[in-house]
């Protein structure tokens, strides 16, 4: 025969009415997380997995982070380097122009205009340091004022050295866009802008200057014989501006790249720690009447009492 006490009776509805409530709260959670857990210790089998796991999702936000502020310095360079480039062809056009008309009268003034516009390139900033500089970032790459800062100076005095007014180092900043691609993005403001410098520097001392007003034969035979030279720098400035892009291009790559891999992993460690949730719904619900009975029978048990059902003595 079992043995029935009140006690005993209130003991298991507690009992029940605990665990229902412990599963409640359990499965609520899931719903409102959308997890199985808020930690490791929810996923104790899958633990090691999950920690490799948060721990390439870590390199991988890195490098997406990384990537961006990438993006925006060679986009910058972009813009730096066609402004060089521009200025390259227009000067060749100034002198073209010359070369048309018969007439210099504002050919030097020209040329002038494009010079400060060709220097404001390469010092460049991005972010307030300068693009070109190296590793000197705080340093102005190019200290070119005019076009007049390359007049050599009366001889025995050595002629004006174009690179002197260069002021960078040789450090090229090199990126890891993701765990096999590594990038050169620097570009040196002395790469860009030797070339150009020199042939300035060939310009203001030419032997049949200066330019003022009509062109001589002698002038004009010399105008002629610089513009393969520019013809060539601004090529090679052009080709530096493609390698750029490329740099660009293959940045956008390795983002896309990058971000398919953070998906694809996301999906993985939502394999593991996602809930289901239609399940959990469905334990939620059982769990809320499974609570809701044992209150009522907890309820109910405190208005009954064994000496009402004893006979009268």
């Amino acid at each position: 025969m079992n043995r029935v006490s009140t006690s005993g009776n209130y003991a298991t509805v507690l009992a029940n009415l605990t665990k229902a409530q412990q599963s409640q709260i359990y499965f609520g959670n899931q719903v409102a997380t959308q997890k199985k857990g808020a930690d490791l210790k929810a996923y104790s089998s899958t633990a090691d997995t999950l920690t490799a796991m948060h721990t390439v999702q870590a390199r991988l936000k890195s490098y997406q982070d990384q990537n961006s502020v990438v993006a925006d310095r060679l986009s910058s360079q972009d813009a730096a380097l066609n402004q060089v480039t521009n200025a390259a062809g227009s000067i060749r056009e100034a002198l073209a122009n010359a070369l048309a008309t018969g007439s210099s009268e504002t050919m030097m003034t020209d040329i002038e205009a494009q010079v400060s516009s060709a220097v404001e390139g390469m010092n460049s900033r991005y972010n307030g340091k300068y693009l070109f500089a190296g590793g000197q970032v705080d340093t102005r790459p190019v200290s070119l004022t005019s076009i007049a800062d390359l007049t050599d100076p009366p001889p025995p005095a050595a002629p004006v050295d174009p690179s002197s007014f260069f002021h960078n180092d040789d450090y090229k900043m090199q990126n890891k866009l993701d765990d096999s691609t590594t990038v050169t993005s620097g570009v040196l403001a002395s790469d860009i802008g030797s070339q150009m410098l020199n042939a300035l520097h060939t310009l203001q001392n030419s032997p049949v200057a200066p330019f003022s007003g009509k062109l001589t034969p002698a002038q004009q035979d010399w105008i002629q014989s610089q513009l393969a030279t520019w013809d060539g720098l601004r090529s090679d400035l052009t080709t530096m501006t493609a390698a750029n892009g490329l740099t660009q291009k293959r940045l956008d790559t390795s983002k896309q790249n990058v971000a398919d891999q953070d998906t694809t992993l996301a999906g993985m460690v939502g394999d593991i720690t996602d809930a289901d949730m239609g399940q959990a719904a469905t334990q939620l619900q059982m769990a809320q009447m499974a609570v809701q009975a044992a209150a009522h029978v907890f309820q109910a048990l405190q208005g009954a009492s064994l000496l009402s059902i004893l006979p009268a003595g």
